[in-house]
């Protein structure tokens, strides 16, 4: 077998946790304010990947309605114990929800919420008995909000009953790392018959790190690896940075590997990251007892990659995303066969439940086309990393509009068009250059299509749309919106490439 390619999975996709049952492999990541929920992967050998389903696909089982950007469903840890899947994730102001499944591609319950349990990024291990451990990071934020105050009580851990959802115990401290800000990610493992504590630490930007500590039982005592951190690109070139947030898994034919977090960084100083946080995969070997974990590489580039909607299925496809509601509440395809019809409610981009149906930025260079009919309304294309950083081009009333916000700096160009239909169009190629040097990771262009030929309206400095920027945990999404009444999207087009390293 061939080792993961890297990406594992490209746009943002952080936080992965991974599972094997029998000779399957499924994955869970984060997926923030974004509906469905959750993302469920499967695959047979570690290198190829399938979307089977999402843990949230219906209304009541997540309530984004109102969570701060970057909120959301974060960090799950998909675990497969007598015969079930279990998920158990944090909602930031709503505590630690814990779903299952018979089956991972769905459907899963509704959530049970942990009682007794304050914290993030929950882990779930059994032992021996079937008694079920739940360890987390004991970040508490008050109110639900950074910003009102914030206490870390390191990694705590109590026994619980999964099936009740209560805490059968108060927390007891865990080993907290070694002394990095933010001690989160906890995964517990029996392996050998000792148990290993694996954390990350240093915060999930340019300091992340995943430390190790080992005991006898589940609740320790835990001695650290002598080697901490057992995987870092802290204070490296490397092309992928913020390595961290991972998950253990053993392939059926007996290699290790961790499956992490990481960013595809550009510029200059490799300082932005348009994609945000994606999931990468590392070869271990184990050696004296402790984990041994090789840097994370980035792969040459896939080929690439071209796809076309024409929604002729009669239902939203695959890859629709809703921003803090599904999608399916304001699109459809069946109203106008062939076609996708976005309905207007007066929202805009800049407030938290747009009317957009939105997909990953999955390639560093990529180019999305649509062909808008905007007869009975207004709306177009859109870039956007959350609600204060974005751009869009819509057609309707007269003209075609470009525009960018960027917080307080907004920029807007308007041509006249005296047709309902027009085939808009963004792309990002590469970054401007001052007296040489990249100034951005790349740049990004929007405009529309007069026959054969690109008209750009408007660009700028994909940095502005980067999860550094946007600080926001997040990456590049983009999508089909409806500003007013309502439009149809005869067909979208997507055209890919990752681009050479140097």
């Amino acid at each position: 077998m061939t080792d993961p390619r890297n990406p594992v999975l490209a746009g943002f996709h952080p936080d992965p946790s991974v599972v094997r049952v029998g000779e399957a492999y499924y994955l869970a990541t984060s997926s923030f304010e974004y509906l469905p929920g959750i993302p469920i992967h499967r695959s047979t050998d570690l290198r190829t990947w399938e979307l089977i389903g999402h843990v949230a696909t219906r209304p009541g089982q997540l309530d984004l309605a109102d969570v701060w950007t970057g909120a959301g469903a974060w960090a799950p840890t998909l675990r497969h114990h007598d015969g079930r899947f279990w998920l158990v994730i944090t909602v930031v102001g709503q505590g630690c929800l814990l779903f299952s499944a018979t089956d991972a591609a769905g459907p899963w319950s509704d959530p049970v919420v942990l009682a007794g349990v304050e914290g993030i990024d929950p882990d779930l291990a059994w032992d021996e008995d079937g008694t079920c451990y739940l360890t987390y990071s004991g970040l508490m934020v008050a109110g639900g909000e950074f910003e009102h105050g914030m206490q870390h009580l390191g990694i705590q851990q109590v026994r619980i009953d999964p099936v009740a959802g209560v805490a059968l115990e108060e927390p007891r401290s865990l080993w907290s790392g070694t002394g990095g800000m933010f001690p989160e990610a906890p995964h517990l493992y029996r392996i050998d018959g000792r148990w290993y504590l694996m954390l990350a630490e240093g915060g999930t930007e340019r300091g992340h790190a995943i430390t190790i500590a080992r005991g006898p039982g589940p609740m320790g005592p835990f001695e650290g690896c002598p080697q901490n951190p057992v995987l870092t690109a802290r204070g490296t070139d490397r092309p992928v940075q913020n390595t961290g947030h991972g998950d253990l898994v053993q392939r059926v034919d007996g290699r290790w590997f961790v499956f992490c977090l990481g960013v595809r960084t550009r510029s200059m100083t490799r300082a932005f990251s348009p994609m945000g946080r994606e999931t990468f995969a590392s070869p271990v070997t184990w050696v004296d007892g402790w984990p041994v974990m090789a840097p994370v590489r980035l792969d040459a580039p896939a080929p690439a990659e071209s796809w076309h909607e024409d929604f002729a299925d009669g239902e939203l496809p695959s890859w629709a995303l809703g921003i803090r509601r599904f999608a399916g509440e304001y699109a459809n395809c069946t109203e106008r066969p062939g076609w996708l019809v976005v309905a207007a409610d007066g929202s805009s981009m800049a407030d938290l439940r747009p009317t957009c149906v939105a997909a990953r930025q999955r390639h560093e260079r990529m180019r999305v086309t649509a062909l808008v009919d905007a007869s009975q309304g207004v709306g177009g294309l859109v870039l956007r990393i959350d609600e204060a950083q974005w751009t869009q081009v819509v057609v309707g009333q007269g003209s075609i509009r470009a525009r960018v916000q960027l917080h307080q700096v907004v920029q807007e160009v308007s041509v006249p068009w005296p047709s309902d239909e027009a085939t808009l169009c963004i792309r990002t190629d590469d970054p401007y250059t001052e007296g040489g040097r990249p100034a951005g990771p790349d740049t990004i262009i929007v405009g529309y299509l007069d026959g054969d030929t690109e008209v750009p309206l408007l660009s700028f400095d994909g940095r502005y749309l980067s999860s550094e920027v946007g600080e926001s945990f997040v990456g590049r999404a983009f999508g089909v919106v409806a500003t007013a009444g309502r439009v149809a999207v005869d067909w979208l087009h997507y055209d890919g490439v990752d681009a050479p390293r140097t």
